[in-house]
């Protein structure tokens, strides 16, 4: 679907090239902003309206753009010499499929910036950890280059940056199966791709679980030097992944394991790395600030990522003992009356929530809810009746959260339905006993009520904050 040509710079001069879908995480912005650098004739066409787009708007008043706000109009994309899609986009609509029965060229950002990037890439991703993962990683490379640009699905886009990347520069990228899925249309790929995990995610735009892997498998096709693939091996569709890949293997595995890569003793809790036989300290889990041991692994995986980019086992540790962990992840807000409160928003998978509930069970109160990604929520469900004593639902997905839990059986939490996160908090807090945690930790997306997990999360806070007033 996607163009597999390369233009010269100099084509993009006065063509007229049509942005779909301006999206809140950088990618949007980042495409527009590199196309007017390149004297593109740039138009940007949104669903959402000046209004809903106000701060994403702002961040481009210096530029000549074409809006097209609360509509897409035919004309804007089938007249167009070329088309980025943003990846949220589903590719199956009609507008979509009518750019392709007309022949326009269609381009994303993570596409073009794999073309006129020089540098060498590392690439993270999964279905849970890919942020945490990705960000641990990059405070460890930057231990050794300082000056190292992280993106991608974390919510930067370094495509305005492509020309200040040497050949010798690494670049860290976050990459989420939609991107991967459009990937699979060119044929560059990193230079190490790390796969955190896998499971059952956004079966509502890849249409199967089957479709789903088969996007996140695009990352471990073969790439440049050193063609290197970091997998988890505690996974176990990824260790016959592994057995199965053509790419050098450096793997996160337990003490038995043997293989090239990071060993990780889950019961000590050291983490330690094994190159040509010979093995190294690298942290222990007191050295990582991090709750749960769902973020031991996913240090360890940071560090094999950052060790097969050429980082040394003294700049891993000063990264690891320094890093506070990523916003909305698992955040203390605070404790008030003797009860903590989590701002856990960036869970918007069942698999995020049961790793946050098995490390702060079981006196959890937990707000979830939202909307669905027709994945299910059993595992949830199970997870619920042992490690929360309240369940305060919210969102589209609460009566499927709620009979899930339900059919789960005996040992089912107290279950509570909050018309908006504000009832929900007070709900919460109003059970909440001294010992008890409450914790947002959603297992869904956030659209059906914000405008991501960002602003869900931040919302939280400031409700905690407001509620006890200090």
């Amino acid at each position: 679907m996607f163009s597999n040509t390369i233009q010269p710079r100099l084509w993009f001069r006065d063509k007229k090239v049509t942005v779909v879908g301006l999206g809140s995480f950088g990618g949007g912005a980042g495409v527009t902003r590199f196309l007017d650098s390149q004297e593109a004739r740039v138009t940007v066409t949104d669903l959402k309206t000046d209004k809903e787009l106000e701060n994403e708007l702002a961040g481009l008043a210096d530029l000549d753009i074409n809006w097209v706000l609360g509509e897409h109009r035919d004309e804007d994309l089938l007249e167009a010499d070329m088309v980025v899609l943003n990846p949220a986009i589903p590719r199956c609509i009609p507008l979509v499929e009518r750019c392709v029965g007309a022949g326009v060229p269609l381009e994303t950002e993570m596409n073009l910036f794999f073309k006129y990037c020089r540098g060498k890439i590392c690439a993270i991703t999964g279905s849970n950890g890919k942020t945490t993962t990705t960000s641990l990683a990059g405070a460890m490379a930057r231990q050794r280059w300082p000056g190292l640009l992280i993106g991608g699905n974390i919510g930067r886009s370094l495509l305005p940056q492509v020309d200040e990347i040497s050949e010798e520069d690494w670049v860290l990228l976050e990459l989420s199966s939609f991107q991967l899925d459009d990937l699979a249309s060119i044929d560059r790929r990193p230079n190490i791709s790390v796969i955190t995990n896998l499971s059952e995610n956004h079966i509502d735009w890849h249409g199967s679980y089957d479709n789903y892997l088969a996007a996140k498998r695009q990352i471990l096709r073969t790439g440049p030097a050193p063609d290197i693939a970091v997998l988890n091996l505690f996974d176990p569709l990824l260790r016959k992944w592994a057995e199965e890949s053509s790419r050098e293997l450096r793997a996160v595995s337990a003490p038995a394991g043997g293989t090239a890569g990071v060993i990780t003793d889950m019961d000590a809790g050291g983490v330690r790395s094994i190159s040509g036989g010979r093995e190294a300290h690298l942290f222990s889990r007191e050295d990582l600030q991090l709750r749960g041991d769902f973020n031991l692994i996913n240090a360890a995986t940071a560090a094999a990522a950052a060790a097969a980019m050429g980082v040394e086992p003294p700049e891993i540790l000063d990264a690891v003992r320094s890093f506070k962990g990523v916003e909305h992840r698992l955040q203390l807000v605070g404790t008030f009356r003797e009860v903590e409160y989590f701002n856990d928003s960036i869970a918007t998978t069942q698999e995020s929530t049961v790793a946050a509930l098995q490390t702060l069970g079981p006196a959890v109160i937990l707000i979830c809810g939202g909307t669905s990604k027709g994945c299910g929520f059993d595992q949830l469900a199970a997870t619920a009746a042992k490690e929360a004593r309240h369940v305060v639902l919210i969102g589209e997905t609460a009566g499927e959260i709620e009979t899930a839990i339900r059919a789960a059986g005996a040992g089912a939490p107290e279950l509570t339905h909050a018309a908006d996160l504000r009832a929900a908090v007070e709900a919460a807090a109003r059970s909440a006993r001294p010992g008890d945690r409450v914790l947002l930790s959603p297992a869904c997306p956030s659209y059906d009520q914000f405008k991501n997990f960002e602003e869900r999360g931040n919302k939280f806070c400031r409700l905690i904050e407001e509620r006890f007033g200090e």
